[in-house]
Formats: C-alpha cells, sequence, structure tokens
C-alpha cells in the first residue's frame, strides 16, 4: 500500500504552485508547471481548516459505518455466495479503490465540496452534472432513514438487553413507540451537523473508537475460540479458498454478491465533500479516502473470516445462512459471553448513531454547491455565519429524511426495503459517472507519463465500467418482482419502479430548474473546460 501515498514530484508541484506564489510571491529557480485554465470555483464560506487527516478519516469510516453494516450485510451475503464472503469484500474493494484514484486526482485540481457534481459538471456539461448530484443527494435521503431506523431498532434491543426485558425490546415493533423515538435521534444528528465540523469530529472520535474497538474484541475472541474448538456443530477451519472469487459457483451469485458489497463501502468519498475544510493541502482529503478504504476492507476481511469461522453457512442455529437479520446479535453472547455480549449491542447502535450524524455532511454540502452554483434554489447556499455550516441543507435534508422514512414505515414495510434495495442503483449511477469524469478531463494528461495514463485513465475507466456492469445487471434482475421484497407494480418489480423512477423524478425536476436558473444550464457559471499543463514563468 506503500504505492499508493508516493506523490510524483510533478503533481506535488502542481498542487503546490498555487501556495508558494501566495507565501513568496514570486517563483525562484527553474520555471515550475501549473493549469493554464485554472477553475471557476467560489468560496461557499465554510469554515477553513477545521479538520486534519486524521477526522477526516473517523469521519468517513464513520460514515461507511462498518459494525452495523456488517450486522445486516453477513446474512445475505453468505447467502449469495457461501464461503466466499471474504473474497466478495476483497473485489468490492476493487472498483471503490479504482474510482477513489479519481476522486483523489480531481479533487487536487477541484477541491470543491460538489465533488461528483462539480466535477461531472466540468467534464460532461451541466445536465450530466445535475443528474449525478441528484443521485447522490438521493442515494444519502435513503441511507439516512435506513440508518434512523436501524439506530431506532438497536436502541431499544440494547436497552431490552440492559434490563433483561422483552417487553422493553418489544417497543422497537410498536409504531407509536419507533416512529418518535427515530424523529429524535435525526433531530439530533441534525443539530450536531448543524453545529460545524469541530463538534463532529468530537463526537466521532468517541463512537469510532468504540465500535472498531469491540469489533477487534470480537473477532479475537471468535478466532480465538473457534480454533480451539468451542463451537464444534459449526465452527469451519480457515482456508485460503474462501479468497478465491472464482470459487462462487454462479455468475448471478458473484454479481449479487458484488452488489452488496458496494452498499457496504458507500461513504468513504465524504472524506472529500469536506475538501474545503480539510487543513493541510489539497491531498489530504484524497488520503483520507484511501486511508479510509484500507481501514474498511481490513474490517470486513477479518470479521469475515472470524465469522465463518465460528457459525459456518449453515442455516441452523449459529449458521450464517438462517433467516436471521442481525447476525451480531445472534453471535454476541456465544462468542464474547452474557457479560460482554452487550458491548456488541452498544457497538452497532454506536456505528448507525454515528453515520447517521455523518451522513448529513455529502447531502448537505452537495446541496450548498449546487446552490452556489445555481443549480438549486439560492436558500441551499445559505451558511451560517457563525458555524459556517451549510445550515438551511442540513436542516432541509433532516426534514426529508424524517418525513420520508415516517411516510414508507406508515404506508409498507416492503415499500421501505424495496427503496434501500433500489439505494445499489443510485451508488452505481453517480461513482461511475465521477470515475469516467477523470478520463474525460484529463483527456490530454493521458500521455504524459505512464502514471497519468493509469491513475487518472485506464484505472478510473475500469472501475468506472465495473460499477456500471453492476447498475445494468441489477436494473434486469430488479425487473423480476422477486428481487427485494417480491412486490411488484404492474409486474415490474418494485425495487426497478423505484430505481428508475427516483432517476426520471430527477430528470424532471431538473428540467424545472433549468427553466427557472437557465445561467447553469448555459454554462455561463461552472464552465465546461480540460486543464492544460503550461510551464509557469518567473
Amino acid at each position: 500500500m506503500c504505492q499508493i501515498s508516493v506523490e510524483p514530484v510533478l503533481l506535488w508541484s502542481i498542487v503546490t504552485n498555487q501556495n508558494m506564489r501566495d507565501q513568496h510571491g514570486a517563483h525562484h529557480g527553474s520555471p515550475e508547471l501549473r493549469y493554464e485554465n485554472e477553475p471557476d470555483l467560489k468560496d461557499k464560506g465554510l469554515s477553513h481548516n477545521a479538520i486534519g487527516l486524521v477526522g477526516s478519516v473517523v469521519v468517513a469510516i464513520s460514515t461507511v459505518a462498518p459494525v452495523y453494516t456488517l450486522t445486516g450485510a453477513l446474512g445475505p451475503t453468505v447467502r449469495e455466495v457461501g464461503v466466499h464472503l471474504p473474497a466478495i469484500f476483497l473485489i468490492g474493494f476493487v472498483p471503490m479503490l479504482l474510482v477513489a484514484f479519481a476522486y483523489r486526482e480531481l479533487n487536487k485540481v477541484v477541491p470543491d465540496a460538489g465533488t461528483s457534481f462539480t466535477w461531472t459538471v466540468k467534464a460532461f456539461g451541466p445536465r450530466v452534472g445535475w443528474m449525478t448530484g441528484w443521485g447522490l443527494v438521493m442515494a444519502t435521503i435513503i441511507v439516512l432513514s435506513n440508518l434512523a431506523g436501524i439506530g431506532t431498532s438497536f436502541f431499544y434491543l440494547t436497552l431490552g438487553k440492559l434490563f433483561d426485558s422483552d417487553w422493553v425490546a418489544s417497543w422497537d415493533g410498536n409504531k407509536a413507540i419507533h416512529i418518535p423515538t427515530c424523529m429524535v435521534f435525526i433531530a439530533i444528528a441534525t443539530a450536531i451537523s448543524y453545529r460545524g465540523m469541530t463538534v463532529t469530529k468530537r463526537v466521532q472520535y468517541f463512537l469510532v473508537v468504540l465500535q472498531l474497538a469491540v469489533l477487534a474484541v470480537f473477532i479475537a475472541m471468535a478466532i480465538g475460540k473457534a480454533t480451539s474448538g468451542d463451537f464444534p456443530d459449526t465452527s469451519l477451519s480457515f482456508s485460503f479458498g474462501w479468497l478465491n472469487p472464482f470459487g462462487v459457483e454462479n455468475f448471478a451469485a458473484l454479481t449479487a454478491g458484488l452488489s452488496l458489497s458496494i452498499f457496504m463501502y458507500w461513504g468513504w468519498d465524504t472524506a472529500l465533500t469536506m475538501n474545503e475544510e480539510t487543513a493541510g493541502g489539497r491531498k489530504v482529503p484524497g488520503r483520507a479516502a484511501m486511508v479510509t478504504l484500507v481501514v474498511i476492507v481490513c474490517a470486513y476481511l477479518m470479521t469475515g473470516i472470524a465469522t465463518l469461522m465460528v457459525a459456518g453457512v449453515g442455516d441452523t442455529g449459529l449458521g450464517l445462512n438462517s433467516d436471521d437479520t442481525n447476525i451480531f446479535a445472534k453471535l454476541a453472547d456465544p462468542v464474547m459471553g452474557s457479560g460482554f455480549g452487550i458491548m456488541l449491542f452498544i457497538a452497532v447502535l454506536a456505528s448507525s448513531v454515528a453515520s447517521l450524524q455523518t451522513t448529513f455532511i455529502p447531502v448537505a454540502r452537495t446541496a450548498l454547491a449546487m446552490s452556489t452554483y445555481e443549480a438549486l434554489p439560492p436558500a441551499f447556499a445559505r451558511v451560517h455565519p457563525r458555524y459556517k455550516t451549510p445550515g438551511f441543507a442540513t436542516v432541509t435534508a433532516g426534514v426529508v429524511t424524517g418525513v420520508f422514512y415516517t411516510v414508507m414505515t406508515l404506508v409498507s414495510t416492503s415499500v421501505l426495503e424495496d427503496t434501500i434495495a433500489a439505494l445499489g442503483l443510485m451508488i452505481c449511477f453517480y461513482y461511475a459517472l465521477t470515475a469516467f469524469s477523470s478520463v474525460r478531463y484529463f483527456r490530454h494528461d493521458l500521455r504524459r507519463s505512464v502514471r497519468d495514463f493509469f491513475i487518472k485513465g485506464a484505472m478510473p475507466l475500469i472501475g468506472g465500467l465495473m460499477l456500471s456492469a453492476i447498475f445494468v445487471k441489477t436494473l434486469v434482475d430488479a425487473w423480476n418482482p422477486d428481487y427485494g421484497s417480491g412486490s411488484s407494480v404492474f409486474g415490474i418489480g418494485s425495487v426497478f419502479v423505484i430505481g428508475v423512477g427516483v432517476l426520471l423524478l430527477g430528470a424532471i425536476f431538473m428540467e424545472v430548474t433549468a427553466r427557472r436558473s437557465p445561467r447553469f444550464f448555459r454554462g455561463e457559471v461552472l464552465k465546461v473546460d480540460t486543464p492544460v499543463l503550461v510551464p509557469d514563468e518567473d
């Protein structure tokens, strides 16, 4: 992994050129290189130097929510690929890493809080950029509602565990109690995000360290007990074959497992949406994203191996292939003991609550950027004068999340389930477009060096194609009503209807916005351009 952190002298000079000009007035010595057409970006009034590399990594890990994600995804993934669970985590990491290179390179040249929205505008034009921003915003709203619901569920499960009361635990199933509690969680998370990055990172340090520490203890105890023969009925001996994706029995199972893993990695790009608030220069957000991905893939791999060694892939007892939707709740006491098992419940609760709070960051800052460049109404560009946060956008995201979750819960739990299943479509949609933006935006740099060809072109292109393939395959599978909850609309699967419907709704809103804000859609506010490197004379 050392190669990831090594920056060539050429790009170092490009990135630091402006800082040197500010500090020393004029260059001394040999001419350097700069971009001839420097980006037409606008300052949005956010707090500068509010968070560093460590803080960015912590917030990004929190958004991914590894403990929360694992407890819900381990079972479904095992049902698709069996013992090759670790292999799926590895190949799911590949497109994320390839796309992360695109994010890193684009951020160095266009360090804007709008990230995917801004970059796709500059690469492909206003309409592609607007739809990319829409995909990101809608994906985030869906995730926020899911996080709020899971956080509420684990809140009552944890209370029931603490007080040894099934009655208290059952409150989660009472909508009259569950929904108001969920609204309280959303309100608290909104308030913390509203107060700014300093408050956010203080809360996140504690919550992230807690969940990762408990997860590490669980992994160590699981492997130790499995090796000691404490689970003779279900335990499996470790095999390197678990890491082989070619061992998956068929392509359909492989793509289904890969689609699940894409959702599990989602959120690392939060490190980039804080780029205007990050200290240490333009390189720090990209480095934070890379570190986040490495930490997450290590956590997923070790957890996958540990749970397979303890529980195996059976469909009874502790088996991961059972119908249990919460794997950690089932394994907590057997692995960690009745006294310490409660910590795993607390870790899942901390993970979901922490992610609920940090997930407001990308949606609020994307809306802020879109409004700043006249792609959304002016109100979304309001920044709190004291806290230096996109206050209106943050509060609006909180209100929309609360309304969305309430309506979906009251209408049908199956609709809510299918909405969450459609999330993967939005993730693949805007990640793939961002990856292709790197290829398009840097197209004149690709012949400059082998490094530029691979890092700015080939690797993002492969990552974008992989995600596009998953997008198309998911659409094909989701057409079948059996996909997701099994519900349908006029014989078409609900997941397909919701996923395509959200994107079509975005296209309608885009055309309405184009009538109200023609300057952005004419390319007069944020221009399409290509960076050209030229000597920077003294």
